[in-house]
């Protein structure tokens, strides 16, 4: 039985994940950061919460999928348009996390004419003229669209790093590596959505990728590089399945709500329990077997991670269906203008940069934590206010 209208418990989950990414991607001003709050080593067995958030941004993603595809053939739109969108969405976030991986890449040499700073404010204000949501039929949208892809060509011209490399895919970068993930899954979704069963063994296909590809705690993975499947997993952008696995995951959870709609609420809260325990119960056997590292996408981090996200997301259906959500108001534009609030922080690195403030001695531990929460609730409201002048990214 398919569910009709917007599945609120999905901006919740995906809000406050947004919300917690800005969150952790602020903590490299602060010092003295709790060390379960920050990321783990590569080779340090555990995971702390700056390495559940973008996992959990995937599920989320993955959750979403089945929606706006199923949204759009509901408005008539044909499986060859619907392939399309499907396409410019990816495409969009590939150049998008491209645009941001070089500004990371260090030091931005002054040769052109500007720096990091302003290469920051150049980079957001191109993203808002093209992917802006623009009133249908605007007419000054095609303009200014022109505007933001000169600006975006201007900069890919014109960059160069400190050592004097040219603008490039260092990689794909969180944004690109999404659009890999979302093509791959909104295609498979595409494929066979009529027949939901497939997603469900494509995500077993991925567990036994991520199995046999991820180092065990020897070092060395079951299935050595140098084969077909490895080598047709690093074509499709999947490499050893961690990221995908997640956002099949998502996907799978949602296929597996409709399929439970008529069924009792009991019932539906039997079966989310009984899959947080699968999955926390897979984690730990694979843990035998492999370290918990997210660094390295092992699959006790994927299991651990994907039974974290089924109880949030169970939590918050539950909340949803008694109307216990108005505790979400300061998050809700983190869950329904998530790209916006994803881009303001780097609108706000380009003025600190500008102003080069100190950071204060004190500003470190708890203290510094709560800062970078305030900074998430800032860009939580620049978003908002934003909204109301009718800007919004929109892929």
């Amino acid at each position: 039985m398919k569910e009709q209208g917007r599945n609120g418990a999905i901006d919740m989950f995906r809000g406050l994940v947004m919300f917690l990414m800005v969150t952790v991607n602020d903590f490299w001003k602060v010092h003295d950061v709790p060390h379960f709050l920050e990321h783990y080593a590569t080779f340090e067995d555990g995971m702390g919460v700056s390495d559940i958030v973008y996992p959990m941004f995937l599920f989320a993603m993955g959750m979403s999928v089945p929606y706006a595809i199923d949204r759009r053939f509901d408005k008539g739109f044909s499986g060859e348009s619907t392939l399309g969108h499907i396409l410019s969405r990816t495409l969009a976030l590939l150049l998008m996390g491209v645009f941001i991986v070089n500004g990371e890449s260090g030091d931005i040499a002054p040769l052109p004419g500007y720096g990091e700073g302003l290469y920051w404010m150049l980079t957001v204000l191109g993203f808002f003229l093209v992917w802006n949501a623009y009133p249908k039929d605007w007419r000054p949208a095609r303009w200014l669209r022109g505007a933001g892809l000169g600006i975006l060509l201007f900069l890919a011209l014109t960059f160069r790093s400190a050592d004097g490399s040219l603008f490039r895919a260092h990689w794909w970068g969180i944004l690109g590596q999404i659009g890999w993930m979302y093509l791959f899954t909104a295609t498979a979704y595409l494929l066979t959505r009529k027949k939901p069963g497939i997603m469900a063994v494509l995500w077993g296909a991925a567990l036994l990728l991520n199995l046999f590809t991820a180092p065990t705690r020897g070092g060395a993975p079951l299935l050595p590089k140098g084969n077909f499947i490895t080598d047709f997993a690093d074509a499709l952008h999947i490499g050893n399945g961690h990221a995908v696995l997640m956002a099949l995951g998502g996907t799978v959870l949602t296929l597996t709500c409709r399929r439970l709609a008529s069924s009792r609420k009991p019932v539906q809260v039997a079966t989310g329990i009984g899959a947080i325990a699968l999955l926390t119960a897979g984690g730990i056997l694979a843990h035998q077997l492999q370290i918990t590292s997210k660094n390295l996408g092992t699959l006790p981090w994927c299991l651990y991670v994907s039974a974290i996200s089924v109880a949030a997301y169970l939590l918050l259906r539950i909340l949803e269906k008694k109307g216990w959500t108005r505790w979400f108001a300061p998050f809700r534009p983190a869950g329904t203008a998530t790209l916006t609030v994803y881009m303001i922080p780097y609108l706000l690195i380009s003025l600190w940069i500008f102003v080069d403030p100190p950071i204060p001695a004190w500003l470190c531990g708890w203290v510094g934590v709560l800062k970078c929460v305030v900074v998430a609730f800032l860009c939580i409201g620049i978003t908002a206010l934003l909204g109301k002048a009718g800007i919004k990214l929109k892929i």
